[in-house]
């Protein structure tokens, strides 16, 4: 699919040098959008400004090619004004701290003029592990809290739980606790060292030795999935602490899941989403920067990014 004309884009992204070709979201978007005929530019968030009533962003065209070592080509610098493009990818990855929601705030200023995806507003409001708390019906025991009195009564109930940062990612600072685990004390005083956040617990679920399955949505439909299965003696899936990828069939409790979410995003310009589900529950919505496009697409034969283009087309058309 063409666009009836050739887009121009801003992607907001971190150092396009570091990112693994072979894995990274992103390169694949980008790489698409150059496909079809779009003119890419390219920024680090710190780069992004509220300057006398306009967004701008200092910037480089961006050229890709699928080459290790040689994945990439800058233009010179240019002061880009946001409002003049017609999409911004935000696609810098967390943590979802106070220079992130700065971000949301001032591309709020260009959007929807300037398409924004996902949605600044729906993602400054919907963070991975607190919008995926409005459906609580598919969520596990959950408790948000910084009260500690509140967390040992929910692991007196539980006994075996998970703690983990309220904005973390990327599975930093997840643990897992045993009954007769006597750490808990210890790291809820390291957690409210660091921060005055509140922290997630959750009841562990053992089905994650089976895997946590990262499914990706497209303006609230399902398109695809990963199972991601944890190296052994580890309690966390991601692929970066040693988690394995396998293809993934949507069973009918997923895509129930979907089927109850879907329309939440929609409704709130989320267009690419990628949820994590363990057993039969829904743990979190991830929307700052979902990855697995390049996993799926090895394992199904697909091309998902060029169906979240095909999303973001109709948006504009």
């Amino acid at each position: 699919m063409s666009y009836k004309k050739p887009l121009t884009v801003a992607v907001q992204m971190d150092p396009i040098e570091h990112i693994n070709i072979e894995a990274d979201s992103t390169f694949v978007m980008a790489l698409e959008a150059q496909e079809r005929g779009y003119r890419l530019f390219h920024y680090h968030p710190s780069r992004l400004s509220f300057d006398e009533g306009k967004v701008t962003a200092k910037a480089r065209e961006l050229t890709l090619k699928r080459q290790k070592g040689d994945h990439y080509a800058l233009g010179d610098w240019t002061q880009l004004d946001l409002a003049g493009v017609d999409v911004v990818l935000m696609r810098q990855d967390p943590p979802f701290d106070m220079a992130y929601i700065t971000a949301t705030h001032v591309l709020e200023h260009i959007h929807p003029k300037t398409l924004v995806v996902n949605d600044p507003v729906s993602v400054r409001n919907a963070p991975e592990k607190l919008l995926v708390t409005h459906f609580a019906e598919l969520m596990p025991p959950t408790l948000i809290t910084a009260d500690r009195d509140r967390i040992l009564a929910f692991r007196q109930k539980h006994g075996e739980i998970i703690v983990k940062p309220l904005y973390g990612n990327g599975g930093a600072g997840v643990f897992h606790l045993r009954p007769d685990d006597s750490n808990l004390n210890a790291l809820l005083e390291l957690f409210s060292e660091r921060s005055r956040e509140p922290v997630i617990v959750q009841r562990y679920l053992p089905e994650v030795r089976q895997g946590d399955k990262r499914i990706i949505l497209i303006d609230g439909k399902p398109a695809g999935a990963i199972n991601r299965v944890p190296a052994k003696g580890e309690a966390r899936s991601n692929m970066h602490v040693g988690g394995r990828a396998e293809k993934s069939e949507l069973t009918a409790r997923d895509r129930e899941i979907c089927a109850a979410i879907g329309p939440t995003l929609r409704e709130k310009g989320l267009i690419f989403v990628g949820i994590d589900v363990i057993g039969d529950y829904l743990t979190e919505i991830n929307v700052t920067s979902p990855t697995g496009l390049q996993e799926i697409n090895r394992f199904d034969g697909v091309k998902l990014e060029a169906d979240i283009w095909d999303a973001i087309e109709a948006k504009l058309g």
